[in-house]
């Protein structure tokens, strides 16, 4: 269980709380896309992509624990972490910003030792989110919200081999990280938004 769910709520499911539902006032969310997948898996064999989509997310594990984050989970090609979560955390904004500049970091190594040339797309959102789990057949432990779907967004209008973050990131990063300002974009479902560009670390 403690495989699937943080350890928190692994326990309070063994103890037979359902469903399990958390407001949390802060958190951070993040969305990676792999670019390419999609056009590779039409020209690999099944277990050729299983192997490679295999490789690139089990690196991404990796930095999860080196971050102290929690992996929601992965949708195709499509990976989801949050940081605040289950439990509140006052750094959960930086530490999601740390992990998203290694994720674009390790990309280029992933594709030396795995021959192949993906990118990856990455978008950040903080705020309240619904935390828990639901259902009785094969549940996870999920997130909702507003600042899970401006994540996404930031993931899906973002930049190639770049990190977008919506304002409230920002706001918090700013004094901490480098961004670039992108004119205003028209985020689906959400009207004119500004966005940045992480890009690192003050110095």
């Amino acid at each position: 269980l403690c495989n699937i769910f943080p350890k928190s709520i692994a326990q309070r499911l063994k103890d037979g709380e359902t469903p399990i539902a958390d407001d949390i006032d802060n958190a951070t969310v993040l969305f990676a896309d792999l670019i390419g997948f999609t056009k590779l898996s039409s020209s690999i064999s099944a277990k050729k992509l299983v192997v490679l989509l295999n490789n690139v997310f089990s690196e991404f594990d990796e930095l999860i624990a080196k971050h102290s984050l929690e992996k929601i989970k992965t949708i195709g090609d499509n990976y989801m972490l949050a940081g605040g979560i289950p439990h509140a955390t006052e750094n959960h904004a930086t530490s999601v910003a740390s992990m998203a500049l290694d994720m674009l970091d390790a990309m280029p190594i992933i594709n030396e030792k795995t021959q192949n040339s993906l990118q990856i797309r990455i978008g950040i959102s903080s705020g309240p989110v619904s935390a828990g789990v639901i259902g009785k057949k094969k549940f996870i432990y999920d997130l909702w919200g507003d600042t899970v779907n401006v994540a996404s967004r930031m993931e899906s209008s973002g930049v190639k081999d770049h990190i977008q973050v919506s304002e409230t990131t920002y706001q918090i990063l700013k004094d901490v990280y480098k961004f670039k300002n992108r004119k205003k974009q028209n985020i689906p479902g959400k009207g004119s938004m500004n966005t940045y560009l992480l890009t690192g670390i003050l110095d």
